[in-house]
């Protein structure tokens, strides 16, 4: 081993035992740089640190980044496999490969387990007896697809407690949309085929579907019911349009999904296309960046990797695992894969490369799709990068700055009535939001209390970040450190406060206040006519109509505001569900909380939920259950 090692990383390697689990490497500030699982630890940890070991450059970076090791013990590999799944997701490590902005990708929910289904867009699943189809990659995509359904399976989208007594139904149902059972123009029975027929469609079996319609429509022409008949004549040509952009790509009823991936050998930039086909239908496509992936420049090893990562992440969250999935190249720990997909399909899951015939030449399609995605990515990326850069050179000549500003923290307060004050900051560097930088404030001084006071709470959100900041510049060694030390020490080179010359005056003193005046340039941006304000400047600043520092100076303060308001609603929500709850018999803070915890702080959920189900959150007895029931 190396004589680099620092001593606690060296004690650690001794302590490691011979078991499967996962590992964590982390950094001086005890942030997380890597996630690996291995089926015996001791063996694979230590490998990082052999002498003679033939690690890639990326390797080598973090091995020189390791200051502690962590672990986690678990009884088999595949245990291990799922826990690194969470880890990742959890921590996010930069030397990880990652699915770019996993969190954010849209689902479509259906609360099948609901009396009257609703079919919604969602950005997690949740174990709650909903259907889910997805990730999709784009939202607006998933709203067009959801729209062209719509007029084929009317659905029901509204918060209406559906009973049938309603005494007039929404703009929906005359649009032919809904089918109305909020004013009992259709059954439970009915909407519930609706509904089945609309989950069939979207898993692929769409000559069934198409058939039922039909019979439908016989139907209703035989009973004489000639404007119902209408109805499912044109469902059928509307579904009839959304079948024709899917392609028969195979002569057997086959479900499998295509995946192959594209890398350019010189940025490392690298993109996943899946192909889902279902019922021998091309229904779909998908396009996903990989994060922090090497160059391939063993393309048969280091695209198995990034296969491997790629199938853990990806259906790891997946609404549906087909019972085929072909890739391009064969990933790492094939076995161990299968016997993953499989315990969460609940039957067996094959993996494999096509090597000839039709399968072969979808899966060069699906490289092919890859490769123009990436092309196509490349240049958006080349794009914005040239309009942050313009933007950011446009605030440097505007505001007379030193340098075009890197990383720029805008402040704002959202209030309402004088309660629940709360404070936003958000960063940006190089003209792109840095959410992990992000940071909330509860406002608690003067200007939380009684009639609202915008100055007291600018004054309050920023004493309290630029305390830290000179804190940690120049730390009191008696003071344990915090994780979070490293991005409240780094100091913006442009600070923006929400609001006109008194905000500013306030930023002005706070800076003063800690010796910081003449090392953090700040500005105001009033919100009416967006004029910005600059100390000894008895005029605002102008910024071109259309320019792109205005784009950028706007996009900051739009972010801090809803920033803020998100956090300020949630606040609202939170106090509103526990004056409820406070006043139920027998719940107590330790049940109030774990039925917030297990319902996601959804009052209607607890409302609706039977006493059984209420009998299932921890510490919950039968009576206190049923003063739940009784008093919401």
């Amino acid at each position: 081993m190396s004589r680099q090692i620092p001593e606690r990383v060296r004690q650690k390697l001794e302590q490691l035992p011979t078991s499967p689990g996962c590992y964590l490497m982390r950094d001086g500030q005890g942030k997380v740089l890597y996630v690996g699982k291995a089926v015996v630890l001791r063996n694979r940890v230590r490998s990082y640190f052999h002498a003679s070991a033939q690690h890639t450059e990326k390797t080598r970076q973090l091995v020189q980044e390791i200051q502690d090791i962590t672990w986690w013990v678990t009884r088999t590999e595949v245990e291990a496999l799922i826990l690194e799944n969470d880890l990742i997701k959890r921590y996010r490590p930069r030397y990880n490969v990652q699915l770019k902005d996993d969190k954010q990708y849209p689902y479509i929910k259906i609360s099948w387990q609901d009396d009257f289904p609703k079919v919604s867009i969602v950005r997690r699943m949740v174990r709650d007896g909903a259907r889910y189809f997805g990730p999709f990659t784009s939202s607006r995509a998933v709203g067009q697809t959801l729209d062209a359904l719509r007029r084929v399976f009317p659905y029901l989208d509204c918060d209406r407690t559906i009973t049938g007594q309603d005494r007039r139904p929404c703009l929906y149902y005359h649009l032919k949309m809904c089918g109305g059972p909020c004013i009992g123009a259709q059954s439970k029975e009915e909407y519930r085929a609706t509904i089945q027929q609309l989950i069939n469609f979207l898993e692929g079996d769409s000559q069934e579907v198409l058939e039922q319609m039909e019979a439908q429509m016989h139907r209703a022409a035989e009973n004489l019911n000639f404007e119902l008949a209408a109805i499912y004549r044109d469902r059928i040509r509307s579904a009839r349009r959304i079948l024709e952009q899917q392609e028969l790509v195979g002569t057997h009823q086959d479900d499998e999904d295509y995946v192959a991936l594209a890398q350019d050998m010189r940025t490392g930039d690298t993109v996943v296309q899946v192909f889902f086909v279902r019922r021998g239908r091309l229904i779909g496509r998908e396009s996903f960046v990989l994060e922090g992936a090497e160059v391939l420049q063993d393309p048969e090893q280091n695209a198995g990797a990034l296969m491997a990562a790629f199938l853990q992440q990806f259906y790891h969250s997946a609404g549906e695992i087909p019972p085929r999935i072909l890739v391009q190249f064969m990933p790492e720990d094939a076995s161990l894969l299968r016997q993953w997909l499989r315990e969460k399909k609940g039957r067996k899951v094959e993996l494999r490369m096509p090597q000839r015939g039709k399968k072969r030449k979808l899966m060069e399609l699906a490289h092919q799709n890859a490769q123009e995605y990436l092309r196509v990515q490349q240049a958006e990326w080349a794009a914005d990068r040239h309009r942050q850069t313009q933007a950011l050179s446009e605030l440097q000549e505007a505001l007379a700055l030193p340098t075009p500003p890197a990383r720029i923290e805008c402040f704002d307060i959202s209030t309402l009535q004088g309660r629940d004050t709360v404070g936003s900051m958000v960063v940006f560097t190089q003209g792109t939001p840095l959410k992990s930088a992000y940071r909330r404030f509860k406002i608690r001084g003067k200007g939380s209390q009684g009639s609202p006071d915008d100055f007291a709470s600018m004054r309050e959100l920023l004493r309290r970040r630029f305390r830290r900041a000179v804190e940690e510049a120049n730390p009191d060694p008696g003071r344990k450190a915090r994780r979070s030390d490293e991005q409240w020490r780094i100091l913006p080179d442009l600070v923006i406060v929400d609001g006109g010359k008194g905000q500013l005056n306030v930023a002005v003193e706070v800076l003063e206040e800690f010796g910081l005046r003449d090392r953090v340039p700040v500005v105001g941006l009033a919100k009416r006519e967006e004029e910005i304000f600059v100390p000894g400047q008895p005029r605002p600043v102008w910024l071109r109509r259309g320019s792109q520092g205005l784009y950028l100076v706007q996009r900051i303060r739009d972010e801090a505001h809803r920033f803020a308001i998100s956090h300020h609603r949630n606040l609202r929500r939170r106090t509103r569900l526990r004056s409820q709850l406070d006043e139920v018999p027998g719940i107590g803070p330790a049940r109030r909380k774990a039925l917030l915890q297990y319902f996601g702080g959804d009052l209607e959920k607890i409302r609706q939920a039977s006493l059984d189900e209420l009998l299932q959150v921890p510490g919950m007895t039968r009576r206190a259950a049923q003063a739940v029931k009784e008093h919401l």
